[in-house]
């Protein structure tokens, strides 16, 4: 083997080294779709517009229905867990065990829509999400107050924000919540949070970082750009790649 030919070998071999280095590092999700309750038919609209923005933002994308995926063992491989429109009691007493335990150890939490429409008797579980889903009135067009401009989650979203889905009203509001969207209640009929009603916040908990976001009830949402880059900067904090702010 001559100099040239074996200083390519070497190239060849440094370069697929290295990217499988950069591939063994790149950031991984969990969407976990379950439900015990209602089932909204926007989760198949909203599984491939989320593998499409891991394609496009390099990042691994697994998809479940199945909670026998939460054990410690294989949560701990992903840098963010999103619940997907879920709804009920979706997780038994171990695996809830196994989420908190993750959560605890510096993972992520994403809730999408119904995800605030789930687990009403894990009292750990409402915290993370930062409320509960308590009734909603059909559906229809409001208008959208940006809380915060700053963050990657709403940077790019216009100051008032017009658009179709299903307002949820809430309870059990934590505290600590760090509210980036509130609804205008005098912009539809039914909402009954008040002027505080929010719709999409972040906060820190419990060792994590949880992000949630009210908007997702309609499939338009899973193509809306806007939605997209919303739903985008929820995940990159979540997975600690980027800072809310």
């Amino acid at each position: 083997m001559n100099f040239k030919c074996l200083s390519y070998c070497l190239l060849l071999s440094t370069a697929i080294f290295l990217s499988n280095v950069v591939h063994a590092q790149q950031k991984k999700i969990l969407v976990f779709s379950k439900t015990a309750g209602f089932h909204h038919q926007s989760i198949a609209a909203g599984i491939p517009a989320l593998q499409k923005l891991g394609s496009e933002n390099k990042f691994e994308v697994d998809t479940t229905k199945d909670a026998g995926l939460f054990t410690a063992a294989n949560l701990k491989q992903y840098a963010a867990v999103v619940f997907l429109n879920t709804t009920g009691d979706v997780l038994d007493n171990e695996q809830q065990s196994a989420f908190e335990q993750y959560i605890q150890a510096g993972g992520g939490y994403v809730g999408v829509h119904a995800a605030s429409d789930t687990e009403y008797e894990w009292p750990w579980y409402g915290k993370l999400v930062g409320a509960y889903f308590i009734k909603h009135p059909e559906q229809q067009v409001a208008v959208l107050r940006i809380t915060d401009h700053k963050s990657i989650a709403t940077k790019h979203l216009p100051d008032t924000w017009t658009r179709k889905d299903e307002w949820y009203n809430f309870k059990d509001i934590q505290p600590d919540i760090k509210v980036l969207i509130k609804i205008d209640e005098s912009s539809y009929k039914g909402g009954s949070n008040g002027e505080n009603h929010p719709m999409a916040w972040y906060h820190d908990y419990d060792g994590g970082r949880a992000f949630y976001t009210g908007l997702g009830h309609v499939d338009a949402s899973y193509t809306d750009p806007l939605f997209l880059g919303h739903l985008l900067g929820g995940l990159q904090y979540a997975m600690g790649t980027k800072r809310m702010e």
